[in-house]
Order: C-alpha cells, then sequence, then structure tokens
C-alpha cells in the first residue's frame, strides 16, 4: 500500500527563486492496485516516483509504504520494499557482470527476508526463471549482460527488480525505448509479476492506450497536480480521444505529446 500525502517538491532556482514539481499532490494506493500515470511533459510524474523511492527530499507532506511512515527513510532503506524499473534498458543492469551476478545482486537486497541459496542452487533456480520468460535467456546465465539486446536486459531488470520480493513496483515509461515487439514481451511479463508476486504497481506511460489496458486506474497528472483519478466504470468506459477531451476539460489546454494519441 502507497500513501502520499500534501507532498511538496521544489528545486532551488538561485537568486531566491524556487520551481515546484509537486504541489500538495496527494495519492492513495491499495494494495495489489496497478495505476497508469499519464500527463505531459514536465508534469511531475517521475518526480513522484523519484520522491516515493526516496531519491528527492520533499519540502513538505507524508509518504507511508506498508503502513509505516517511511518519509525519513533514506533511498536504500526504502528500496528494501521496492522494485523499480526505469526506461534506459542499460540503466537496471551492470553491463560487464554476468546475468547470473546481476541477479545474485538483485536478490541480495532483500537479504532480511529472503535467503541466497548456494551458488549451485541459486543458478539453477535463475536458470529456471530465465526459462520462464520465455527469452533464451536460460542459455546465456553466464554471460556479461553488454551482450544482450535491450529487450533482453529490460526483461532481466524487470526480473531483478521482483527477486528481493518487494510489495511496491515503480516503472518509468520501461518500454518507451523498446521496439515494439519487445515492448510486448516486457509489457506481459509486467502483468505477470505483479500478479505472480501481488504488487502494488505504478507504471508511467506516454502511451495512453496502454496506460487504458494495463491498469485498473488511471491518473492523469499536470503541472505537479492530479487532475483526474479514474476507476471502475468511469475508466472502463474511456478510450484514448476520451481522455484527451477530458485533459481539454479540466485545464482547457491541447494535450502536447503527439505520440499519447496512439489508438
Amino acid at each position: 500500500m502507497i500513501c502520499v500525502e500534501d507532498i511538496v517538491v521544489s528545486f532551488d532556482l538561485g537568486g531566491g527563486q524556487e520551481h515546484t514539481v509537486l504541489n500538495r499532490l496527494s495519492l492513495e494506493v491499495k494494495q495489489g492496485q496497478t495505476v497508469s500515470i499519464i500527463g505531459s511533459n514536465g508534469a511531475g510524474k517521475s518526480t513522484l516516483l523519484n520522491a516515493i523511492a526516496g531519491s528527492i527530499p520533499l519540502r513538505a507532506g507524508q509518504i507511508h509504504l506498508n503502513g509505516e511512515d517511511v518519509t525519513s527513510w533514506p533511498e536504500w532503506e526504502r528500496a528494501m520494499y521496492l522494485g523499480r524499473v526505469r526506461q534506459d534498458p542499460m540503466a537496471g543492469t551492470a553491463g560487464e557482470m554476468t546475468v547470473l551476478d546481476n541477479l545474485a545482486l538483485a536478490a541480495r537486497k532483500g537479504s532480511r527476508r529472503f535467503r541466497i541459496a548456494t551458488p549451485p542452487r541459486f543458478a539453477r533456480e535463475m536458470e529456471k526463471k530465465l526459462a520462464e520468460l520465455g527469452m533464451g535467456l536460460e542459455s546465456r546465465l553466464r554471460e556479461n549482460v553488454s551482450r544482450l539486446s535491450g529487450g533482453q536486459r529490460q526483461a532481466i531488470t524487470l526480473l531483478m527488480a521482483v527477486l528481493s520480493h518487494p510489495t511496491v513496483l515503480l516503472l518509468d515509461e520501461h518500454t518507451a525505448a523498446l521496439d515494439p515487439a519487445n515492448a510486448e514481451i516486457v509489457d506481459a511479463l509486467t502483468r505477470r509479476f505483479i500478479d505472480e508476486y501481488n504488487l502494488t504497481a505504478l507504471i508511467i506511460t506516454h502511451d495512453m492506450k496502454r496506460a487504458l489496458e494495463q491498469a485498473s486506474r488511471v491518473i492523469m497528472m499536470h503541472e505537479g497536480e492530479i487532475i483526474a483519478d479514474l476507476s471502475g466504470p468511469e475508466k472502463e468506459k474511456m478510450n484514448v480521444a476520451a481522455l484527451v477531451r477530458l485533459f481539454k476539460k479540466v485545464r482547457g489546454s491541447e494535450y502536447a505529446e503527439d505520440r499519447d494519441l496512439l489508438i
């Protein structure tokens, strides 16, 4: 469960000026719920995920994870409860380490709650998990990650994100840099892992069609605020055109991103 209460994030521009990125934003997400986050560039989407992860400080407000106030926790401590995948397929893995070593490091992140098996047994377990991805990676367990394609690396990053059994998954446009075929594969893996591990997931995307399909709830952000929160029947009757009309109605402006209008 995620509970964000009246958080403010701002950055010093110098000369006594500040730029507020998140403005008294509040959001509650129930355990096991998947939420798509959409909005124009600069809306504060990535900043929200960074705030939850502890990557940036708050000027005001509180953040609770699983009922615990983590507002003052450093990023490394919150990482015990969070899995995270960013847009860049190269960012989530160490290219000069083997696939197995990357997976071992990821599993060790949750070692207080997840006992690492002896190396041979762990390797067998990882080989089985990689085979389940359906990408042929089980035969490349001892190869350096740098030899893999972007789609393969992102699939491994996604597996690494869930190995320590987090309760929350933060995904920041994690398929945006992939070709359509690999994006579909990683999307399918994402849905499978969310269901398999009963994860609470926040997924930033610029693809509004995908936003509607992948989540039970869609929130729309603009200028550091949540301007629409759709779920249930209201969300089910939505399509891309309806979302664009809603944005214009709420903010009286055009939706800026042409690529968001994918139908």
